[in-house]
C-alpha cells in the first residue's frame, strides 16, 4: 500500500492512501452470495435468487459496509506505517486514482510531543473516607421522608409542610391568567416552585391570601416574568404536615428486602453508600491528578480542532441541561468559546492519560471492567438484564471500556505520584 503524509501545521497532517479495488470488489461478491444462499424473496425460492436482483436489493448497502471497513482497517494500516499517533477522527475523502486502486486522503491532528513524562514529580491529594453509621441513619432518614404520607393542619404552614395554592400573577396592567387561577402544590424547601414563591407561603393557613413581589432571573422560562418583578397573588387552599412510617417490617419489604430483616436492610444501604463513595472519591481522584497534570503540561500546544470540537460540545451540553431544568436559552453560534479555555484543560488531561497508557504498556483489567459493570448492574431490579445489554451493545462497552481504562490510568499515576492523603467525611466526600 502507497502511503505519503504532508505536514499541515504544527499538528494536523494529510494522509494519502490507497486500496485494490479488485479487493473491494471480491469482498463485495462474497457477502452478496452469502445473502443469496439465505435470502427470502416474495416470488423466489430460498437459495435461487437471481444474482442482479439481489444486487439490486443489497448491493448498495453492501457495498458501503464494506467499503467502511477496508477504509477503516487501510487507514489503520497507514497510520501505523508511518507511527503516527491520532488526536480525535480523520475526515476520509476520496482523491484521484490510477491502475486499479482506490485512492483516499485523511486529514486528522496528531497527539503532541509531551517529552518525558515524569508523574513522580507529580503531588496529588488523595481523598480518604468511610461509611459511618450515622450516614446510613441518614440515609434511612431520607428513605422514610420519599415515602412519607400527609396529614391536613389548621395550623400555619412551615418548612417541609406540603401546601396547595392558588395563584395569578399581575405584571403591569397584563393579567396572568387573564381569567381565573392557576393551582398547584409544592412542598416548602423542596425547590419544586421557584424558591421565592415557596418561602412567601411560610405562615400561611389553609383559606389566607398573599401578594408576593418576586422577582424572577432573566432566563426564567416563562418569556413575560423573565428579569421582571411581578406581584403574585397566593392563596393557600390546605396545608399538610408529614408523617414518616416506621422503620417495620413492612416498611424494609418495600425496598426489595424480602424477609424484613432490619440487619439485612442496614447492610444493604451500606453497601449502596460504599458503592456511591468508591465513584465520588475516584472523582475527586481523576480531577486532583488532571489539575497535576494540566499544570506540569500547559505549555504544550493542543490540537486546535480537537479543542474547539469539545468546547462546542460542551456548550450543546449545558444548553440542553438548562433547557431540562426550565430555562430558556438560546445560545449564539459563538458561544463555544467561552468554553475554549477549559475544552483545552479536557484535551490536555485526556490526550496526556492515553499517551501515559501506550508508553507504559496498560491494558484494560478484563476483572475491573466486569467488576464495573456489575456494580452498574446491581443498581437495577435485573442486573443480569443489564449486563447483556452492555455485552450486546458495542458503543455502550466501548464507553464503558474507555471509563474504566481511564480510571486504571489514573490510579496508576496517583500510585507514582508524590501524594499526601486527607480524610473527608462521607457527606463532604460526595459532595462535588
Amino acid at each position: 500500500m502507497q502511503v505519503s503524509v504532508e505536514s499541515l501545521g504544527n499538528l494536523e497532517r494529510r494522509l494519502t492512501f490507497s486500496l485494490p479495488a479488485d479487493r473491494l470488489e471480491s469482498q463485495v461478491g462474497g457477502r452478496l452470495r452469502e445473502i443469496a444462499r439465505g435470502a427470502k424473496i416474495k416470488g423466489f425460492r430460498p437459495g435461487k435468487v437471481p444474482a442482479k436482483v439481489i444486487e439490486q436489493r443489497f448491493g448498495e448497502q453492501v457495498r458501503a459496509e464494506v467499503l467502511d471497513g477496508l477504509l477503516r482497517e487501510g487507514f489503520s494500516n497507514a497510520v501505523r506505517q508511518e507511527s503516527l499517533q491520532i488526536a480525535g477522527n480523520p475526515m476520509i475523502e476520496p482523491a484521484a486514482a490510477e491502475g486499479g486502486e482506490l485512492a483516499y486522503v485523511a486529514t486528522f491532528e496528531v497527539v503532541p510531543d509531551f517529552g518525558d513524562i515524569d508523574v513522580a514529580k507529580l503531588n496529588v491529594v488523595r481523598h480518604t473516607a468511610e461509611v459511618a453509621d450515622a450516614d446510613i441513619e441518614a440515609m434511612i432518614e431520607n428513605l422514610r421522608l420519599q415515602r412519607r404520607t400527609w396529614n391536613p393542619v389548621e395550623r400555619a404552614a412551615a418548612t417541609g409542610d406540603a401546601v396547595e395554592i392558588e395563584t395569578w400573577s399581575q405584571i403591569g396592567d397584563e393579567r396572568i391568567p387573564a381569567e381565573g387561577v392557576e393551582r398547584g402544590a409544592t412542598v416548602i424547601g423542596s425547590g419544586a416552585m421557584f424558591g421565592a414563591i415557596e418561602d412567601a407561603l411560610v405562615g400561611l393557613k389553609a383559606g389566607d391570601e398573599k401578594i408576593a413581589a418576586i422577582d424572577f432571573p432573566t432566563d426564567w422560562r416563562v418569556p413575560q416574568f423573565a428579569g421582571r418583578t411581578v406581584e403574585v397573588h397566593l392563596k393557600a387552599t390546605q396545608v399538610s404536615e408529614p408523617v414518616l412510617p416506621d422503620v417495620d417490617a413492612a416498611f424494609i419489604k418495600s425496598f426489595g428486602i424480602k424477609s424484613g430483616d432490619v440487619e439485612q436492610f442496614r447492610s444493604d444501604i451500606r453497601s449502596n453508600l460504599e458503592r456511591e463513595l468508591k465513584g465520588a472519591l475516584m472523582t475527586r481522584l481523576r480531577r486532583e491528578v488532571g489539575e497535576q497534570l494540566i499544570a506540569a503540561y500547559q505549555s504544550v500546544e493542543m490540537p486546535p480542532k480537537l479543542v474547539e470540537g469539545e468546547a462546542r460540545d460542551m456548550a450543546r451540553q449545558t444548553v440542553e441541561q438548562a433547557r431540562r431544568q426550565g430555562r430558556n436559552i438560546e445560545a449564539p453560534a459563538d458561544a463555544y468559546l467561552t468554553f475554549m479555555d477549559s475544552a483545552r484543560k479536557r484535551v490536555l488531561v485526556g490526550l496526556l492519560v492515553g499517551e501515559i497508557a501506550r508508553r507504559n504498556q496498560l491494558m484494560l483489567d478484563p476483572r475491573r471492567l466486569n467488576e464495573t459493570l456489575k456494580l452498574i448492574a446491581s443498581t437495577y431490579e435485573e442486573p443480569q438484564q443489564v449486563i447483556e445489554l452492555y455485552r450486546n451493545d458495542p458503543q455502550l462497552m466501548n464507553s464503558l471500556q474507555g471509563r474504566v481504562m481511564e480510571e486504571q490510568v489514573i490510579d496508576w499515576i496517583a500510585e507514582r505520584a508524590q501524594h499526601t492523603e486527607q480524610p473527608l467525611s462521607f457527606s463532604e466526600a460526595i459532595r462535588q
